[in-house]
């Protein structure tokens, strides 16, 4: 298996990855939002990539989306571990909660959000946006770092003491950015019932989808949007949550990657068969070209 990891540069620094080496990639989209970083983890092959870029120098509009995930896909990736930062839009999902969602609502207005287009019509389900075998592996890892985290301080390593940090399932609500929400917005996403909110879930999750990679996110709270009473997001605070997230969130990772099933199955896989809705012959050469390893096997 080779797992990709998309997320901040902080990630990569905490790996303990052996074998390291750096790969500069261009793809039919562009460049990806920079070089991928090549290691070995307990066994495993691991592909790093920046979403935002070494310096963070990328918005989340503007980030490299489709040219990141053709480049996983490109470096032989199968699965992937997102990370994100995310505000709550609940009471009881606290700053410096670990959430992993299992849906999007997309409120995104700027972005590409398919390799697909000109001259290829394809209509892909996307009911489960993450995957949802990597979503309980995911917060299976979640739950078990804090158990350990919790026996080693000796505090009580109960099942509901970990169910207060670690969040499974959930809404995620993808925003275009880079400004925080409105209270006006922010009331209204808590109305229909959503979890928390973000920038960076869309298009990456509906790109991963139709690259065929089964893929989730692990999400850190840093802040409780601006729908409660006295509460203001700053980029001091997000910040701050976002540092104290850090250790767990790389903790957690290196846990889904060290326990990642040999036998690890996902409809993610098989995505794109029964969707192309343009006949082969009917598909412009240069779009066939440029798709080709996406979707090639499919216009056989």
């Amino acid at each position: 298996m080779r797992i990709g990891v998309i997320g901040g540069s902080g990630i990569y620094e905490a790996l303990p990855l052996e074998n390291v080496s750096t790969e500069s990639v261009s793809t039919p989209y562009g460049e990806p939002s920079d070089d991928l970083t090549v290691g070995e983890l307990g066994g495993r092959e691991v592909v790093f990539l920046p979403r935002h870029g070494e310096d963070h120098q990328h918005t989340p509009t503007d980030a490299s989306y489709r040219a990141n995930i053709y480049a996983l896909k490109q470096a032989g990736v199968d699965r992937v571990i997102a990370t994100n930062a995310v505000g709550s839009l609940r009471e009881d999902l606290p700053p410096q909660t670990l959430v992993v969602p299992d849906q999007i609502f997309d409120r995104t207005k700027h972005r590409s959000p398919t390799f697909f287009g000109d001259g290829m019509v394809v209509h892909m389900s996307f009911a489960e946006p993450y995957c949802p075998e990597m979503v309980s592996h995911l917060a299976e890892s979640a739950r078990e770092v804090l158990r350990t985290s919790e026996d080693e301080s000796g505090a009580a390593a109960s099942r509901e003491a970990t169910d207060a940090e670690v969040s499974e399932n959930g809404t995620y609500v993808c925003i275009e950015g880079p400004q925080y929400s409105t209270k006006a917005e922010s009331e209204f996403y808590r109305a229909q019932g959503w979890d928390v909110v973000g920038m960076t879930a869309i298009p990456e999750a509906k790109l991963a989808r139709e690259a065929e990679l089964s893929y989730a996110t692990i999400a850190g709270v840093t802040d409780y949007d601006v729908w409660k009473e006295d509460s203001e997001v700053t980029l001091e605070e997000v910040l701050e949550n976002a540092a104290a997230n850090q250790e767990s969130i790389n903790e957690v990772i290196e846990r889904a990657i060290r326990t990642m099933p040999e036998d690890f199955e996902s409809d993610a896989w098989s995505a794109l068969e029964g969707t192309i809705n343009t006949p082969a012959d009917a598909i412009p050469e240069e779009t066939r070209e440029r798709i080709d390893l996406l979707a090639g096997e499919y216009l056989e």
